[in-house]
């Protein structure tokens, strides 16, 4: 995609394709809930599949960083799991996540990056207690009333290598995140593919492939804009998966964007 020299020529998004835009510069502050009440219990290797966590509590927040060059677009993610079966609670990983976007990589109504991914020790009863290291990518673009692109991510465990067992490598499973979503005109409805992660285990081969529908509505106010939406998801390919396959999963989002400079 070439950069025109008439950057006012350049295709530009509206309030509306910003306010589901991970990658537009602006501000985003996102709190999220989801509930994963049912997990499926087939058996993985001759052994009953282990559920997962019952539910979590998530906030985002996008702090951009405009330069002349580039854009920068630090992201944090904090989550707060819960499983009441065995009264463990506890906070994840935290994701601390700086996407890189040279100006030469932003069309107007899309862009690509590349940046540093670090995930924070978490508690150990709902998650891994150490640190992790690595990159995340991302494409994005804008087309008429659809928006879609991909996001990768990938990760590795900060531990002695020597203290894993033989044949075990230290990279964390593969993230890929494609994402697709069809707005409905001007009214601000819109419906898409949902937080559809696809994962890879290095160590075992297996993959795992999640399928969600997401519906949501945006409000673009004179500043900022405002975008509330009901997902549901389950598994669509999870056999050779060796980890928790949900069987059933709702999340209710409201994520509040706002332009630098607050215009």
């Amino acid at each position: 995609f070439a950069q025109d020299d008439d950057e006012s020529a350049q295709p530009t998004q509206d309030d509306a394709s910003k306010a589901l835009d991970a990658t537009a510069t602006q501000w985003s502050f996102q709190g999220a809930y989801q509930s994963m009440p049912s997990y499926h219990d087939d058996l993985v290797n001759g052994v009953p599949r282990r559920a997962g966590l019952d539910n979590y509590a998530q906030f985002r927040i996008v702090a951009p960083i405009p330069l002349k060059t580039m854009t920068i677009l630090p992201r944090v993610t904090f989550r707060h799991y819960e499983n009441v079966s065995s009264g463990e609670s506890g906070f994840g990983n935290t994701e601390i996540f700086a996407l890189i976007i040279p100006k030469a990589m932003d069309w107007g109504n899309g862009r690509a990056g590349i940046g540093p991914l670090v995930t924070t020790p978490g508690d150990k009863n709902v998650a891994k207690d150490e640190w992790g290291y690595g990159f995340s990518a991302a494409v994005v673009n804008n087309s008429g009333l659809w928006f879609y692109g991909v996001l990768f991510t990938q990760s590795w465990r900060s531990i002695d290598p020597n203290a894993l067992p033989a044949g075990v490598s230290d990279a964390n499973a593969l993230g890929i995140a494609p994402f697709l979503n069809y707005r409905f005109g001007s009214s601000g409805y819109y419906a898409g593919n949902g937080d559809m992660v696809a994962l890879y285990d290095w160590n075992t081969k297996g993959f795992y492939l999640p399928v969600g529908l997401r519906f949501g509505k945006v409000w673009a106010m004179t500043k900022g804009s405002l975008n509330a939406y009901v997902e549901y998801q389950t598994s669509g390919i999870y056999k050779d998966w060796e980890g928790p396959a949900v069987e059933k999963s709702y999340r209710l989002n409201l994520s509040y964007t706002l332009p630098v400079g607050g215009n």
